[in-house]
């Protein structure tokens, strides 16, 4: 008798667990640079260039970047689809930083 896990919330049959991660991984960043901006929107009404300036030069650069590499990924996943694909994807992130790939 095998007992089966209940299904989690963050899962997905239709996409698989890795695209749908990664979709949420993109809405929270997305949602992070939303608040940095306003937060910079707030500095700037409240003349306050300093700390504009640091939202600016310490975060809001970073997260963009995070934007488009988390997007790239997405695309990545909806092209190879669930299964093998995931696999291939993965090894291209475990060398990624080798240069191997």
């Amino acid at each position: 008798m095998s007992i089966e896990r209940p299904p989690a919330e963050l899962e997905d049959a239709e996409k698989g667990d890795a695209l749908h991660a990664m979709e949420l991984a993109l809405c929270l960043e997305k949602l992070t640079n939303e608040k940095l901006l306003k937060l910079h929107s707030i500095a700037d009404k409240n003349n306050d260039p300093q700390l504009a300036d640091f939202v600016e030069s310490e975060f809001l650069e970073e997260q963009v970047e995070a934007i488009k590499k988390i997007s790239e990924y997405v695309a990545q996943l909806r092209r190879v689809g669930k299964g093998h694909g995931v696999w291939h994807f993965d090894q291209m992130l475990l060398h990624e930083g080798d240069g191997a790939m």
